[in-house]
């Protein structure tokens, strides 16, 4: 199969079904962290952990190789577990 290059932002680019399902599932991971975000107490530390977010994510915009962005998204949820665990025993 032909690879083409995508580009996640731009929309120009046709994409695979199965690229498109990546591209929902980086997506979804993306508003998962910001509304996890959200719930840290402290303002300095949203605004950081937001800049984390979204540097992290436009850092890795470019890539194609699915396994590569099979493991970021494995990374993100991870990460995103750990915020949310520390969340709860925040409020607890």
């Amino acid at each position: 199969a032909a690879r083409s290059t995508l580009s996640w932002g731009s929309g120009q680019t046709s994409l695979s079904p199965c690229q498109f399902l990546r591209r929902q599932q980086v997506l979804q991971l993306y508003r998962k962290i910001l509304r996890a975000i959200r719930e840290v107490p402290a303002e300095q530390d949203r605004r950081y952990l937001k800049d984390w977010a979204r540097e992290e994510f436009r850092r890795n915009k470019d890539a194609t190789e699915e396994d590569a962005i099979r493991m970021m998204i494995t990374q993100g949820n991870m990460q995103l577990q750990e915020l949310q665990r520390t969340l709860k025993l925040a409020k607890s």
